[in-house]
């Protein structure tokens, strides 16, 4: 692969990185004290266009495409794990879920005020029983002579406590299960029938609302059909490989966030007459940590430039979000360990780091469930590598 970031990749990281320094780093220890990102923060970052960067002009997005959306999760990482998953659930899967699979009326009627912020997506998928098990959803959705019935509930939703639009699958035809029997369905949490569950108490992203939500015979019109009834599992599993290479690269904003706050430390704690950065065994942890970063980001940006090039990159993203995550959790224990006692208070940024940093070995896929979805991938297609 030839790839280097163009000119309008680099102004876009410039931009994002200001935003990101003046008005959330600012803000990331209240917001995770208070357990809420201010909508003000999500209406500037509307307001920039970071809300729907990787979604087509055509639609109010940005048209940079999944390496220009990685740039602005990395640089929002960098000063707020939380408010980096808040956009996204919001574009990353909630939104995305329309911007691959809605007819051209479903984009031209959501897309736009979701691209500018002005309202909140969320992807209503995981349930009690159906976690990694997508296909034990025991959510139903009946036929009626407008449209369809949703009965069920659904767990850990993130941006389920302040979406307005949602991706919802329900089974249509339990006799099929996820081949054939599983259906999506565009929901608007205006319609009556939709409440929310009590708020998760989580030891990370803590200003990341995530709920349950129940769905108490709620009626969806034809038109809000997201693709054809019983491809929900297909529409889920696509939507979820933009998912997860965009939360790598959520991964190595954290991660890099974590190698400055070391490096710096490093630099001005003096023990035994020095700084500890002179010390041999700081010095290994700063460089395992620096290697990682590296393998990081090669690993998001080699994949968001093949996503961008219409090439295949399922497998890749899973092992990006299997890399990133697994990574990330080296890199930020290794921060910890390099503050000593003060990385372990919350006076220090690490800190949280290293909560936040906790949940990307699960969400959108545990890292158990990207290994066998890699294999599953190899056995069928073999390596690919010439």
């Amino acid at each position: 692969m030839d790839f280097q970031f163009t000119e309008e990749q680099q102004l876009l990281r410039e931009m994002v990185r200001k935003f990101a320094d003046q008005e959330i780093r600012p803000l990331a220890r209240e917001i995770d004290e208070k357990e809420a990102v201010p909508r003000s923060v999500l209406r500037q970052a509307g307001d920039l266009g970071l809300m729907g960067v990787v979604f087509p002009e055509a639609y109010g997005g940005g048209g940079l495409g999944e390496t220009g959306y990685c740039i602005v999760l990395e640089e929002i990482a960098r000063a707020c794990a939380s408010t980096a998953t808040v956009i996204g659930g919001h574009q990353s899967i909630g939104a995305m879920a329309i911007h691959l699979f809605g007819t051209e009326d479903q984009k031209r009627r959501y897309l736009p005020s979701l691209a500018r912020g002005e309202t909140i997506a969320a992807f209503a998928l995981s349930e009690a029983e159906a976690g990694s098990d997508a296909g034990a959803l025991r959510t139903e959705a009946t036929r009626t002579p407008t449209g369809w019935r949703i009965s069920g509930a659904k767990s850990w939703i993130t941006n389920g406590n302040i979406a307005d639009v949602m991706a919802v699958f329900a089974v249509t035809d339990r006799a099929k299960g996820s081949r054939g029997g599983i259906s999506a369905f565009i929901v608007e949490t205006k319609w009556p029938g939709f409440r929310l569950g009590k708020p998760e108490d989580k030891m990370g992203i803590r200003g990341s609302g995530t709920v349950s939500l129940y769905f108490d015979d709620l009626e969806v019109p034809n038109e809000n059909l997201l693709g054809e009834a019983g491809a929900g599992f297909r529409i889920a599993l696509r939507t979820l490989d933009c998912g997860r290479l965009t939360l790598a690269a959520a991964c190595v904003g954290q991660a890099k966030e974590a190698l400055e706050l070391s490096l710096a430390y490093s630099r001005e704690r003096v023990a035994f007459g020095k700084p500890i950065g002179h010390h041999q065994a700081v010095q290994t942890m700063l460089a395992d940590m620096a290697t990682d970063v590296y393998i990081m980001e090669s690993a998001v940006y080699r994949t968001a430039w093949m996503a961008d090039q219409d090439l295949p990159f399922a497998r890749q993203a899973s092992m990006a979000k299997l890399f990133c995550s697994e990574a990330l959790g080296r890199v930020v224990d290794l921060g910890v360990q390099v503050h000593g006692g003060v990385g372990y208070t919350r006076d220090f940024a690490i800190e949280r780091l290293y909560r936040d940093a906790r949940i990307n070995r699960i969400f959108e896929g545990t890292s158990e469930i990207q290994r066998i979805l890699i294999a599953s991938d190899l056995l069928r297609h073999g390596t690919g590598w010439s």
